[in-house]
């Protein structure tokens, strides 16, 4: 049996690993991190260099040595490869195969870096009439509308079936949200889509172990959820 822990700092892109365990039906213990104050507390820091979440760690073979992988999409592929017999990816010979491999990237190669940008141009601007503001917006609603446009004729990102692909980005469109608004009026496919991803209890049961404090119902709401308040 695989001896995996996962280190999650809460209200962030961390969900993704106990989403897609609780998926797979792998069991795992789960250490949570709360933000000090937006950013990884020094307990955290101290697991690995870049002091980031997620972190998979994997005794499975040598408990005194265990193997630390960050990054969350090469976490992703290391669970599903090593352990989850290659479910909820799309082997090479399906027709869909483009597809899944461009959507599981989408998230951290497009969609999250995207919002971010937008998130820096308004700190840096009092008004979203300036153009560094309008540049960064005008990339957001053009990845939406991509989005928008796929899950308008797929039930998900990858075709007709769940995979890693919506795990990777249904986050940006739920929790991300805390820290850079997005308004999802007119995006009816992407809203249907968060219903059909959410709603599975895969999601509800690592929500619940991961960030219980969450509205979830908020999170796949037009407007979108509470900005993210720091603990005093």
């Amino acid at each position: 049996m695989a001896k995996l822990t996962v280190h999650h700092l809460q209200v962030g892109q961390g969900e993704r690993i106990p989403f897609l365990l609780e998926e797979l039906g792998i069991p795992y213990e789960l250490k949570l991190y709360q933000r000090d104050p937006f950013f990884s507390p020094p307990e955290l820091k101290e697991k690995h260099p870049i002091g980031a979440s997620p972190l998979l760690e994997d005794a499975t073979s040598d408990s005194e040595h265990p193997i630390l992988l960050a990054e969350s999409g090469a976490i992703v592929d290391y669970i599903i490869n090593k352990y989850g017999d290659s479910r909820l990816a799309i082997p090479s010979s399906h027709p869909n195969y483009a597809d899944y491999l461009y959507w599981l990237h989408f998230s951290n190669g497009n969609l999250q870096p995207t919002l971010f940008r937008r998130f820096q141009a308004r700190m840096l601007v009092s008004d979203q009439q300036d153009p560094r503001y309008q540049g960064a917006d005008e990339r957001v609603q053009r990845a939406l509308k991509h989005m928008n446009e796929r899950l308008a004729s797929n039930e998900y990102l990858a075709g007709s079936e769940f995979t890693a692909a919506d795990i990777m980005s249904v986050w940006c469109l739920t929790t991300m949200r805390k820290f850079e608004p997005i308004d999802l009026t007119g995006y009816t496919a992407i809203l249907a889509w968060l219903k059909r991803v959410t709603k599975r209890p895969g999601y509800q049961t690592a929500m619940k172990k991961s960030d219980p404090e969450l509205d979830l119902e908020a999170g796949i709401s037009v407007q979108g959820p509470p900005p993210f308040a720091p603990k005093k």
